[in-house]
């Protein structure tokens, strides 16, 4: 998926649209079933979120990083009630961050690449894994949840 087809699932718009591409793709059978999604955001420099985050030395606030992966994750929805778009009945809300983790500071030039998959559903809430890595890097991890609101 391009920028404009993430579009049509998330409700993000610039400057919070942090997702410039993704897919949907089959777990290796080693790992699990299902699907899980994968993202991709080049960290250009220019960044809002970068301006202050640190003079001379900037890098991708880690709250940024955990929205990215929240925002992956959602793309494993199209088929769900917000799947529709931005008009549809229910938008991604964060409910929970757990056993997030920073190994690697993410900067402008790399190419992030993240990682998510939906670990367990109980409506409106979905529990859900993700990890981001820059040149098979791992960079960030966590658990997050969120619930889809009316």
């Amino acid at each position: 998926m391009n920028k404009e087809e993430i579009k049509k699932i998330l409700p993000h718009r610039e400057p919070m649209l942090l997702v410039e591409e993704a897919e949907l793709a089959d777990i290796p059978e080693a790992e699990g079933q299902g699907k899980k999604a994968v993202g991709r955001y080049t960290v250009k420099g220019d960044e809002w979120f970068l301006q202050g985050h640190f003079p001379g030395n900037p890098v991708v606030p880690g709250v940024i990083l955990c929205e990215m992966m929240a925002q992956t994750c959602c793309v494993l929805l199209s088929e769900s009630p917000m799947g529709d778009g931005a008009d549809s009945a229910a938008l991604p809300m964060f409910t929970g961050l757990t056993n997030v983790k920073f190994k690697r500071p993410v900067k402008p030039g790399d190419v992030l690449t993240l990682e998510c998959t939906i670990e367990r559903v109980k409506e409106p809430f979905y529990f859900a894994k993700g990890k981001g890595s820059v040149d098979g890097k791992l960079c960030v991890s966590g658990e997050f949840s969120f619930a889809l609101v009316k």
